[in-house]
Order: structure tokens, then sequence, then C-alpha cells
């Protein structure tokens, strides 16, 4: 799961330090929970398919979690204006961590989903709870430059997480994964020691579909969503379509699609301000289609590995791409609708793909399905296009 927020520009320069003792505490936190999310995010529906609920089982543990996320985020705000940060965090640590403990003793298929819903909650409140303390916790001149820092301790446990428990999982055993992500999270409580005990910005209420078609602002929500939809299929369907004598093959596959999106992230922001964002949405797009489609051919290794480099980066382009012009069409006091909207077409997309996958697999296969995923993503490129053509 990822969260942005708006910055605006301070031209003062300041030697100020950027990385003090309490910003430091909160990236550990981040990291922490970060990696126990990504541990368990290909490893459950590993885990529900080796005992008897494959398929639709496995798409409904994703989707429990980020549509239980999508619910929660839109609450936040309030808890941390009743509770302060540093409650309402440890809620989300223990939320986030404590429930994988739970599958030590089952997994039967509504327990595991009451755990993956508990989950998205404390995911949902650790993200917008840690972004409203950047802000505070860096200094104005630099706070850019925090918020980079901060993309990279949530972007770093993607990259360890989801290929690290897939191999696990014929190492150590499911077990040990449990509770290895339940430390991790855990562990982040003893770094909420000294930080703010509330945010100083003034909570703001958002209405967050309102206006959104008039603004501009459907076209790019509705374009990252549907990438999202095949971002949550990757990660939960392609250990369970591959033979488990070649988890160390989905791995590597997951390892790659990680490790390319924030590069692909970096490089469409960088060149997106000179070029303009919609002239490089559309191409982003269709590495993204052409990648979500090689993995029709399931059975071929190498389409696999490409498939997923090339999903990872039209998938880290398209995050970029349609943030910023997002953010282009509105004025800054509408900022925080589209931080929501981007991220509600991130962890819904993420959530709603993972379930309907799950019920097509379970009737036409893996290889019709993840053509059809493939279909999703290449038909968000119509209005890409058409948003270059003058109105």
């Amino acid at each position: 799961m990822t969260t942005t927020c708006e910055i605006p520009t301070v031209q003062v320069a300041t030697a100020e330090r950027l990385v003090t003792g309490r910003f430091g505490r909160l990236l550990v936190m981040v990291f922490g929970s970060g990696l126990s999310m990504y541990l368990l995010t290909s490893v459950v529906p590993l885990y529900l398919a080796a005992n008897g609920s494959g398929g639709i089982g496995a798409g409904l543990s994703t989707g429990a979690m980020m549509l239980s996320a999508v619910g929660v985020e839109l609450l936040v705000p309030r808890m941390l204006a009743r509770w302060g940060c540093q409650v309402v965090l440890g809620l989300g640590l223990v939320l986030l961590g404590a429930p994988s403990l739970v599958l030590l003793t089952t997994a039967s298929l509504p327990a595991v989903l009451a755990v993956c819903v508990v989950r998205g909650a404390g995911l949902a409140i650790l993200v917008v709870g840690a972004v409203a303390l950047v802000a505070d916790l860096t200094p104005a001149a630099r706070r850019g430059e925090g918020l980079g820092i901060y993309g990279i301790a949530v972007g770093v446990p993607a990259v360890i997480g989801l290929p690290l428990g897939v191999y696990l999982t014929n190492r150590i055993g499911f077990d040990a994964l449990f509770v290895l992500a339940a430390f991790s999270s855990l562990a982040g409580l003893v770094t909420l020691v000294g930080l703010p005990a509330r945010v100083s910005a003034e909570e703001q209420h958002v209405k967050v579909l309102g206006g959104v078609r008039r603004s501009g602002l459907l076209m790019p929500t509705f374009v990252f969503a549907a990438v999202t939809v095949a971002a949550g299929i990757s990660v939960t369907f392609l250990p369970l379509a591959v033979a488990a004598d070649k988890h160390s093959l989905v791995a590597t596959a997951l390892l790659l699609q990680a490790a390319t999106a924030p590069g692909a992230r970096w490089l469409a922001g960088r060149y997106g301000d000179r070029v303009g964002p919609a002239k490089l949405l559309a191409p982003a797009l269709v590495l993204a289609a052409l990648g979500a489609g090689s993995l029709v051919l399931i059975g071929n290794p190498i389409a696999i590995v490409v498939g997923s480099t090339l999903f990872g980066l039209g998938f880290g382009a398209a995050q970029n791409l349609t943030l910023t012009m997002m953010y282009h069409r509105v004025p800054n006091s509408r900022y925080g609708q589209v931080s929501a909207l981007w991220n509600l077409a991130y962890d819904g997309g993420w959530g709603m793909g993972a379930i309907i996958f799950g019920a097509v697999v379970a009737g036409a296969g893996y290889p019709l399905a993840f053509g059809l995923t493939a279909l999703v993503v290449a038909a968000a490129v119509v209005p890409a296009v058409k948003a270059l053509q003058p109105s």
C-alpha cells in the first residue's frame, strides 16, 4: 500500500538537519510495518491454497485486507485528532502485527479473512498517520526531500518482503513467517517514544468524490485503478499459478517487479516534468499491459520474469504520472482530495482485482484470467490517449 501529499516549495535554503532522531524512529517504524505487510502479501494466498482454500479464497484474502484499508483510511484523520499520534500509531502496529499470530492456530477461510480485515485496518492507520507526521518532523525547506526519504522507507519493504516471503515458505515454513511478520510490526512500538503526541496541522475534512468529473480527476483515477487491479492480481496469484517447486522463480519475478517500480516512478517524474505527464501515460500503460499479458504463458519462465519486469516498469511510471496529472488539474486547496482519491484507487483496485480474479480463475483457469487482466489495463490506454487531444 502508497500515500502521497503535496508540500509547498520553500525558497530559502537551510542546512538544518533532515533525519533527526524522531524522524529516524518514524522511518524505522514505517520500514518494519511495511515489511510485516509485504512478507505475507503473497504468503497468505499460498497458505490458503495449501489448506484447500485457493482460487477464490486467495483473492478474498487480498481483497479483504485492501478494502478494509480503504474504509479505515477515511476515519484516520478523526482518530488522530481525538487520540493523538502515539496512541493511533500504536493501535495500527498492533492491528497489523498481532493478528498474524492467529494464523498459527487456524487455516479456516473465515478466520483468515478476519485476520486480513484487521490487518488492513492497521495498515490504513499506519500509512495515513505516518504521512501526517512527516511534515512535523522535517524542516520546511527540506520537506520534499524528507518525503522522498519516507518514500524509500515505504518502498524498500516491498522489494525485500514480496520475494522473501515466497522464498522462505519452503525454507522456514508458514508458522515462522507468521511470527516474523508479527514481530516486524510489533517491534515498532518502541519507536513511538518521543514522537509528537499530535500533528500541528488542523484536521481537514475532504469531500473525496466532490467535483471529480468536472475537475478532470476521473480519468487518471480510473486509469490508475486499472493498473492497480493487475498489481494486486500479480502478487496474489503468481505464486499459486506456478508449480510449488518453482517458488524461487516466483520470488525472482516479484523481486524484479518490486525493484523496477520505484526506478520507473522516479524516471517518469523526471521526464514528465519536461514533456508533460500526459504524454508518457499511454506508453506506461502499454508496458504494464504487455507485462500482465505475458503471464498468459504461465508455464514459460522467461515470460514470467520478463513480464513481471515490464509490469513493474509500467506500474511504477503510472503511479507518478497519474498523481502528477491530478495535482496539475486542481488548486492547492484540493490536494487533500487528490491524495485521497489516488489512494482509494490504489487500494480499491488492488483489492477488487484480487477478488474478481479469484472467481474467474475458478471457472476459466489462469491463462485466460491473466489475459483478461491485460485487457483491463489495455483498455485504460484509450482515455490516456484521449487526454492528449485538445478539448
